[in-house]
């Protein structure tokens, strides 16, 4: 083997030399604020088919090395480094062991800001708009988002709300690419916002109880779904924004469901 060639993996494309960036990456499993770690192959794959340009660098372990081999080529051609690693290493890279086998290092979605009067002229092609007002945990975003993608929604709106949880890396993983497939927004402040699209869509606040059942919304109009935080709920005023409450009743034995699984259950509902 010549010793001026660059290493390379036996069933895959050359690899170009690791940055500096992605050393330190591979030694503590630290990245910069601005970048996020995109974990498991459905999300991997997700990002790819999406936003290939997003994609840094690539980590994966020997069992996905097929897998992984286009992705690799795609970097190849952008001259963006990739590694197998141990398993070990790949746990210290993604910062967790739940990697499922691969991590994307990568530029964090774009979050513009919410324009109501681009969601009124979208509205015949948008049945249900999602809003979120101040969830935190990013499991229950990551859950939602897969769900949201499932059903065939486009878009989430977040507000501005001091706790509303962002795409984080756990996020990511747990949507298993459905982040990929939805534009996120950001409505600060959300009650405002709210009312301008009252127009053309139906608000309608998750309430833990007394709203109607999911099969009494009026349905003249595209329904705009609230869900709040986990442990309050929706704050006053964006309540006040609501025209309209809905609530899940089950036996009365729980107080309430998971969000995100209210979410699953409410987006099936609506989207009917």
């Amino acid at each position: 083997m010549r010793r001026d060639l660059p290493p390379r993996d036996r069933r895959g494309p050359p690899r170009p030399p690791p940055r500096p960036a992605a050393r330190v990456a591979e030694r503590h499993g630290e990245e910069p604020a601005d970048l996020v770690r995109v974990a498991g192959l459905p999300a991997v794959a997700a990002l790819f088919a999406r936003a290939p340009q997003r994609v840094e660098r690539l980590f994966y372990e020997e069992a996905l090395r097929e897998a992984a081999g286009p992705f690799c080529k795609v970097l190849a051609a952008a001259r963006r480094p990739y590694r197998m690693l141990p398993r070990a290493e790949l746990d210290r890279v993604a910062g967790t062991p739940l990697h499922g086998g691969i991590v994307a290092v990568a530029r964090p979605k774009a979050i513009p800001a919410f324009d109501p009067g681009a969601v009124l002229a979208a509205r015949e092609r948008m049945p249900l708009l999602l809003v979120m007002d101040g969830i935190a945990n990013t499991h229950n975003l990551g859950a939602i988002a897969r769900t949201a993608a499932f059903f065939g929604l486009d878009r989430i709106v977040l507000s501005g709300h001091p706790k509303q949880a962002g795409p984080t890396d756990s996020a990511h993983r747990v949507a298993e690419g459905g982040l990929e497939h939805l534009t996120l927004y950001r409505a600060a402040p959300l009650a405002p916002a709210l009312a301008a699209i009252r127009p053309g869509f139906l608000v309608a606040g998750a309430v833990a109880e007394g709203g109607v059942a999911p099969a009494a919304l009026p349905r003249d109009r595209p329904v705009a779904l609230v869900l709040g935080n986990e442990e309050r709920g929706l704050d006053a005023e964006t309540l006040a924004a609501c025209e309209a409450r809905v609530t899940l009743r089950g036996a009365g034995r729980i107080e309430s469901l998971n969000v995100s699984v209210a979410a699953g259950i409410l987006i099936w509902a609506l989207k009917r």
